[in-house]
């Protein structure tokens, strides 16, 4: 089974411009854990005495999940964790030889003594610990296989592979997972980020190569263009892995709407699985075929997500459209008007650049 570990409330977080306080903090965590989220990134200790107490908030709400911060690979980073009270933490250190440069001018020894060092400290302690390994899609595999190696002697339980820039394909991911997962027992977690719209796709084929965990954020949030969507995410394992997932329309759909409002992002009418238009057929041909069946031009039912389903009267709109427009207000569609009809609402709506409701379409016809 895959394991989705959010990390909406440290990476999320991170996004330009968005800033949560308490209050958001614990309500995104609870309806995370209430919408199937396995496990939680609830913040960066190091930042201070206000996010730690605010992780110790996230903490107290006891809820039967996973809890993880986030830290560099320093003592100072686990010392503050450790004072917070979680049982899980993220260590990260850089793999790629630019960040390696700028961040530790080349020694290496250093970032494997830091490793050593604060994997034991947080072993003594009984922590279960991920290593994050940033910047990991522009490191050389060869490196990586050590580092794996290495933190697994250590007694690490997991390996986070980064797409730190979002440089990714699908296919390059599932190449480079299936390397490290055959090289490997380790687990491997998937964070991937969206500079080139692949940040889903990547965590994905990431998980179909064998990576057993995906790092996601409700609606993509995070730095830049953001990083894997939880809703897509948990979609995907549904409905094309048919992993055993129960979705509640009410509170996905309430998750999305409170992260959206509290991060001051608005939700795109055409994003995935959580759009208001997703559901909005006008073609002609698609309407045809949604009112013979419902399952001929979707994937999954609006309801499934809290949604509804619409037929507007557009440019492409074809005579089912509108005979199902207008035999919701009873009337008996001669069939012989439907041509001229689609003619008028054609030129209506390319002039106006604005549907017609169906009052307009009543009229219309009647007219006629």
């Amino acid at each position: 089974m895959a394991i989705i570990n959010d990390t909406t409330l440290r990476d999320g977080e991170q996004a330009p411009y968005v800033a949560f306080n308490t209050k958001e903090k614990i309500k995104i965590a609870n309806l995370l854990y209430s919408n199937g989220a396995h496990e939680l990134e609830i913040g960066i200790p190091a930042m201070g005495t206000k996010e730690q107490d605010d992780i110790k908030e996230i903490l107290s709400l006891n809820l039967p999940i996973r809890m993880m911060t986030w830290n560099r690979a320093l003592p100072q980073d686990l010392e503050a964790s450790l004072k917070c009270g979680v049982k899980a933490v993220d260590l990260s250190i850089p793999v790629s030889k630019k960040l390696i440069e700028i961040k530790y001018k080349n020694n290496i020894d250093k970032i494997y003594k830091n490793l050593e060092l604060t994997i034991s400290l947080a072993k003594k302690e009984g922590l279960f610990v991920c290593i994050g390994a940033e910047d990991s899609s522009r490191a050389e595999i060869g490196f990586l296989k050590e580092i794996i190696s290495f933190i697994k002697e250590q007694g690490a339980d997991r390996f986070r592979y980064c797409d730190t820039i979002g440089l990714l394909t699908p296919m390059k991911t599932y190449q480079i997972i299936s390397e490290l997962k055959s090289s490997s027992s380790i687990e491997i977690e998937m964070h991937t980020h969206n500079d080139f719209g692949m940040a889903t796709a990547n965590a994905i084929a990431g998980l179909e190569a064998g990576a057993n965990s995906v790092n996601t954020t409700v609606i993509g949030l995070g730095e830049r263009a953001g990083n894997a969507s939880f809703e897509q995410v948990l979609m995907s394992l549904k409905y094309q892995f048919n992993q055993n997932i129960i979705i509640h329309p009410s509170k996905l759909k309430q998750l999305v709407h409170f992260v959206s409002c509290a991060a001051n992002i608005p939700i795109s009418n055409t994003m995935p699985i959580i759009g208001k238009n997703i559901f909005a057929h006008e073609s002609g041909i698609h309407v045809d075929g949604m009112i013979k069946d419902d399952i001929a031009y979707e994937p999954f039912t609006p309801q499934s997500v809290g949604l509804k389903r619409d037929f507007p009267i557009g440019k492409h709109s074809g005579s089912s459209t509108l005979s199902y427009h207008l035999q919701k207000y009873g009337l008996d569609v001669d069939k012989s008007k439907l041509y001229d009809l689609i003619q008028s609402v054609r030129d209506i709506v390319t002039s106006r650049k604005k549907v017609l409701n169906s009052k307009e379409l009543k009229e219309l016809y009647l007219c006629m």
